[in-house]
């Protein structure tokens, strides 16, 4: 048989038995065939959405059995849906392998217990998993409860029993985690948004007003020119390149990719330069430095959508790498000096000329000074040359009728300084005026196929859902938290829309507590738990670590192979006294009691941490919905039963919830109003229906509302069509008011298919996009303020003389008419684009470059001391822990394949097999250095641990000159583990360090350092 690469998927993506290659036999033609016919026999076919990554490719799914009686729906073959609007049919290799992941001999059959100090899995029935696990969580909690705190005032929060979502269940399974979570007051309730994109919304929101992809996939066509930095599409998201691909083939876009490997995505490119992981704020901040100086700006974009020309307080200051109010010993900062200097209306002065001294562009402009093309070449290991090519290729598009496109990922998410990378390049894309254009923007990849969703709903330790912020212990009534986060508008006439924060925390209310929430009980707020610290994934880490955490609850979730440090995870997962993992695979985080060998070397007696593992449904078994990169809401249908005793996850929570409220009837207990009041009422409160839950979050009318003019807008009971009709009385309810729209009195707005394209790709018939399916955020700024396209061949929105109408939903109000004086970026106080960003960020209000905590560098060369973040996420217990540069010379990025995600694929059948073993990339010099040849087995080592793999020889990775030294980089997958179907190997995760992004405390996983030998 000879077949290449692309056909092996193609072939066995076509089988018709549970495994991938089945059909492949000898006979691949035939089996190609073959696959057809299967189809006639009484299939059914079915829509879903892809489980991996967050492109939302629309599969087809074709499953046997048609409902008789006994009969059992089975899925015998996956391919695309060639109608989706975003992947056309396309499957990567990891969704080709989707029929391999529904069907693995991994997949969890029954309920099952690990007794303490156990070395085996016991079979037990649903009910004694549940009722023991109701048992474990009602004692620990009545025995840990904290209903005020020292100074008196009420929390009501549970801190020892933890809560971790997934990130690819739907968002119906998303919002029911929050409600269970936050009725019993768990703090520590978090999801892999954490461990992955918050540094996205960090940086996104305060320079924007939203933490979410600007554009969409598709609209990546329209660009003339497209920077690919800290990320790999072509490997991570291979079917929506598919439109980076579309925009050089048809638009003669310019791609570049700077990387710290040459890697498939630079294989396509016009252009690709290095840069040593980690560094890629000063190279940004260089390219900030060469726009303003050679004028490579539009003017005015900037003058009238940015605050360039708004001043900022006087005692604002940075120096030396410090900004003004730095305490060294709390190492955090007073924000206060960074804000606007306001006048007597309390608005912010400005200065139209941009001649004052303290304006923001004069501030930008010197803070970006350091940062010449010879500073950014020595401390990135980008050649000059390379640098200014860049430079050069993206000032061209400072022109309004060109505009750049910039696509990331975990590259830049996945460091200390995550978020200020990516507040530096909206830096660049609203200097060049590509906020709010077709084609432009900054377009956050999302890694997990609902981590956009779980990141919407608040499954965040101090998130509630639509962005609202969960309350902290000083903000002990609702109208102190109202009025403290509800922000006051800057700049007059903006539109400011968080002030309607009152409305869209009310209606979260209702939602959560039903009738239960009145006027008089400040609905409900008093049930909310609040929050003293961050209660997120490093920090309940260490609180088990300690031995002050009890129990954890983990749904979908491989905790010590996502989060930092594995080998502390373990540690501390082995000091809780019940562990509960429900998954539809066996997974290492269930089995971390178990020995294997040097891949995990313990002793089970010595682990006294109970351990359930339950069986859950997967994505092709429920229906719901999620939300793709672009903010896409798309509705999915089951295809087949969950697999033996499998539950779908709403059934687990919806039936311990009512155990435990059966326990506190029965007994009492500490504080159950907050469990006993969360409304809960579903057709079947033991397993909630998603639609019912869907229109939960939608929202209801829950009297008649009428506009101000009068007229009836919707009547009691009707489900809202907007969420401008939210009201803070209470009469209404939506428990995510972004999410308002999704489905209404019209139907489900999230199952809508039509693909009809009202201009340059855009498809606002294809589901639902959030906020009110608005599908190019900031858009208004594709005009100028007189109201003309900036280019007349990009015409997205036009003022009609009445309304703004075009290609897509304004966002804007669509009868502010140009020269109203409201500015496009409605959600800041402000209404413009930030380039400062005030105290929107604990790490300053301009990125600065500051070494890894990890550096292979003595210096930075900007500053004098470490010059390493004085903010950064660092636990104490954690320091001894850190390498230096004389023991780890090499500094080590991880990075995702094509062929695998994450750590699912190696369950699945085929992907094993195209990816079946560890491997390390090293280059050429250093292999030389070391007398490693391709295919040895080297051995990695950090000061947290090693791991061994096969070593990868390549010219993908480079020798840098970096500040007068020599610097070698490694490139290590991250897919390998000690379950599945592929061959056991090594939690990459072992390597890396606890330090965390000072804003979201996400880890840094792409540059710390290492050692290599030949093992």
């Amino acid at each position: 048989m000879n077949i290449n690469r692309r056909q092996f998927f193609k072939i066995s993506a076509a089988s018709l038995s549970s495994s991938g290659l089945a059909a492949l036999g000898m006979t691949p033609t035939a089996a190609q065939a073959d696959v057809r016919q299967y189809k006639l026999f009484r299939a059914t076919e079915t829509r879903n959405n892809c489980t991996y990554c967050s492109v939302g490719c629309g599969i087809l799914m074709y499953s046997l059995g048609d409902g008789a009686k006994n009969a059992k729906k089975k899925i015998f073959h996956v391919e695309g849906d060639p109608d989706h609007p975003v992947s056309r049919g396309s499957l990567c290799p990891k969704g080709a392998g989707v029929l391999d992941f529904i069907h693995s001999p991994q997949r969890l059959k029954y309920p099952e217990v690990r007794e303490a100090g156990s070395n085996e899995w016991k079979r037990i029935s649903w009910e004694e998993a549940l009722d023991r696990i109701a048992r474990l969580m009602k004692d620990d909690r009545d025995a840990n409860f904290i209903e005020k705190n020292d100074k008196g005032q009420l929390v009501n929060r549970w801190t020892t029993t933890g809560f971790l979502g997934s990130s690819a269940a739907s968002n119906e399974t998303g919002i029911l985690d929050v409600k269970f979570a936050r009725a019993l007051g768990m703090v520590h309730l978090e999801n892999q948004a954490r461990l992955c994109h918050g540094p996205s919304v960090a940086g996104l929101a305060p320079s924007f007003g939203r933490g979410a992809m600007t554009n969409n996939w598709v609209d990546i066509k329209n660009a003339n020119v497209i920077l690919v930095m800290g990320g790999n599409p072509a490997e991570a998201h291979p079917v929506g390149f598919k439109w980076a691909v579309e925009a050089k083939v048809r638009n003669k876009a310019y791609m570049m990719v700077v990387d710290p490997r040459f890697n498939r995505t630079a294989a396509v490119a016009d252009f690709y330069s290095p840069i040593r992981a980690g560094a890629d704020s000063a190279f940004l901040l260089g390219v900030a430095h060469y726009l303003l100086t050679n004028d490579k700006i539009q003017h005015e974009y900037v003058k009238a959508y940015t605050n360039a020309p708004l001043i900022v307080r006087e005692d604002y200051k940075f120096e030396d790498g410090l900004f003004s109010g730095y305490d060294a010993e709390k190492r955090s900062y007073d924000r206060s000096s960074w804000a606007y200097e306001l006048g007597a209306d309390g608005y912010a002065l400005r200065d139209e000329t941009l001649q004052h001294p303290r304006c923001v562009f004069n501030l930008l402009k010197k803070h970006v000074e350091r940062y010449t093309p010879e500073m950014v070449s020595s401390i990135c290991g980008t050649p000059k040359e390379d640098f200014l090519h860049v430079c050069e290729k993206l000032a061209s598009t400072c022109v309004p009728d060109k505009t750049t496109s910039i696509l990331y990922a975990l590259g830049w998410t996945h460091h200390v300084g995550g978020s200020q990378m990516i507040r530096a390049s909206a830096i660049v894309q609203l200097l060049l005026g590509n906020i709010g254009m077709p084609g432009g923007g900054i377009n956050a990849l999302r890694g997990h196929s609902n981590v956009q969703g779980f990141t919407d709903l608040g499954v965040l330790t101090t998130m509630l859902p639509g962005y609202l912020t969960l309350p902290n212990e000083n903000q002990e009534t609702l109208q102190a938290y109202l009025e403290q986060r509800t922000p006051k508008t800057l700049v007059d006439k903006q539109v400011n829309f968080w002030k309607n924060t009152p409305k869209f925390m009310v209606s979260f209310l209702k939602g959560m507590y039903g009738d239960k929430a009145t006027p008089e009980n400040n609905f409900g707020y008093d049930w909310l738990p609040k929050w003293d610290r961050s209660y997120d994934v490093m920090a309940f880490v260490e609180q088990m670590h300690k031995g002050k955490a009890n129990g954890y609850i983990i749904q979908g979730f491989n905790v010590i192979a996502a989060a930092a440090s594995s080998g502390k995870v373990r540690e501390g997962l082995a000091k809780l006294k019940y562990l509960v993992v429900m998954d539809p695979l066996q997974t290492e985080t269930s089995s971390f009691w178990q020995n294997h060998g040097e891949f995990n070397n313990v002793n089970p007696t010595d682990i006294q941490t109970t351990v359930f593992r339950l069986p859950s449904s997967c994505f092709a078994e429920e229906n719901g919905s999620i939300a793709n990169s672009g903010r896409w809401l798309q509705w999915h249908w089951a295809a087949q039963t969950p697999p033996h005793e499998a539950w779908h996850d709403g059934r687990f929570l919806g039936t311990l919830l009512m155990k435990l409220r059966e326990l506190y009837a029965k007994e009492g207990g500490v504080c159950p109003e907050p469990l006993m009041n969360v409304d809960w009422h579903y057709h079947d409160p033991k397993d909630p229906h998603p639609e019912e839950v869907a229109k939960q979050l939608n929202g209801y009318a829950l009297a008649d509302l009428f506009d101000d003019k009068g007229n009836q807008i919707a009547k009691k009971g009707e489900l809202l069509s907007s969420f401008a009709h939210l009201r803070d009385d209470g009469t209404t309810t939506s428990l995510c008011w972004i999410y308002t729209g999704q489905w209404t009195q019209a139907g489900n707005m999230m199952a809508r298919r039509d693909n009809t394209d009202t201009g340059l790709g855009n498809t606002p018939g294809w589901g639902f996009a959030w906020p009110a399916n608005r599908r190019l955020l900031y858009n208004r700024a594709s005009a100028d303020p007189s109201g003309k396209p900036w280019d007349p061949k990009r015409k997205f929105l036009h003022w009609d003389g009445v309304k703004w109408s075009g290609a897509d939903v304004p966002d804007y109000p669509p009868t502010a008419a140009p020269g109203s004086g409201v500015s496009p970026f409605i959600m800041l106080q402000d209404g413009v684009g930030h380039l400062f960003s005030m105290g929107a960020m604990t790490d300053g209000p301009f990125p600065e470059h500051y070494e890894p905590e990890e550096s292979p560098i003595p210096a930075n060369p900007l500053h004098s001391g470490s010059g390493k973040s004085p903010v950064a996420r660092i636990f104490k217990d954690d320091k001894p822990t850190f390498g230096s540069r004389e023991e780890f010379p090499y500094v080590a990025t991880s990075y995702s394949i094509t062929e695998m995600f994450r750590h699912w694929t190696k369950h699945s059948l085929l992907n094993a097999i195209v990816q079946p073993e560890q491997f390390v990339e090293i280059s050429e010099k250093l292999a030389a250095s070391k007398g490693i040849k391709a295919g040895d087995l080297i051995k990695v080592s950090s000061k947290r641990g090693h791991i061994r793999g096969k070593a990868v020889v390549t010219k993908r990775v480079m020798t840098l000159q970096v500040a007068g030294q020599e610097v070698e980089q490694v490139g290590i997958p991250v897919h390998w583990g000690f379950e599945g179907t592929a061959r056991k190997g090594y939690l990459a995760n072992t390597l890396s360090p606890r330090v965390g992004d000072a804003n979201t405390h996400t880890p840094e996983y792409k540059a710390f350092l290492v050692n290599i030998e030949k093992a």
